[in-house]
């Protein structure tokens, strides 16, 4: 791990410290060669002792709540299958401002922009602005068809 071209770069300076620390060096000496700060030194031979190997990898981190419940994006990604027309809106196809709107208007969310709809809809490769309406003539008259891309 300490020289593995693959590991990560974090990973394999902790290796090495942990390397230094076993052919008996000093924290001084290996925050010198390893150009590292010395509490560094310290918190990685530490956490090494007590967990070993499991213990040079970072530790899990809450980070920062999601604005937006599975649901709500759920049910902007369900408008989006919908014609503007089938929902009762005046337009021929959807862009990300318009369902944003949309999505504002109908409550599924106090706000959301543009940008987070695109995100959701790229997700599901879902491209609603892409829908193509044909007309094919026939004998009696003309047919609207339909295609969803």
């Amino acid at each position: 791990m300490a020289y593995g071209h693959k590991t990560e770069h974090r990973l394999r300076v902790r290796a090495q410290v942990v390397l230094h620390a076993a052919r008996g060096r000093s924290n001084v000496r290996i925050a010198q060669e390893t150009g590292l700060h010395l509490d560094t030194v310290r918190r990685w031979r530490g956490r090494f002792a007590e967990q070993g190997l499991p213990g040079l990898k970072d530790r899990q981190r809450c980070g920062r709540p999601p604005v937006f419940t599975s649901l709500q994006v759920a049910e902007a990604k369900a408008l989006a299958c919908w014609l503007p027309a089938e929902s009762g809106v005046p337009l021929s196809r959807w862009s990300c401002p318009e369902l944003a709107y949309e999505a504002i208007q109908r409550g599924i969310a106090a706000f959301v922009s543009a940008s987070t709809v695109r995100r959701w809809l790229a997700e599901d490769a879902l491209k609603p602005w892409q829908h193509r309406s044909l007309k094919f003539p026939h004998d009696h008259g003309q047919r609207m068809f339909t295609l969803r891309g």
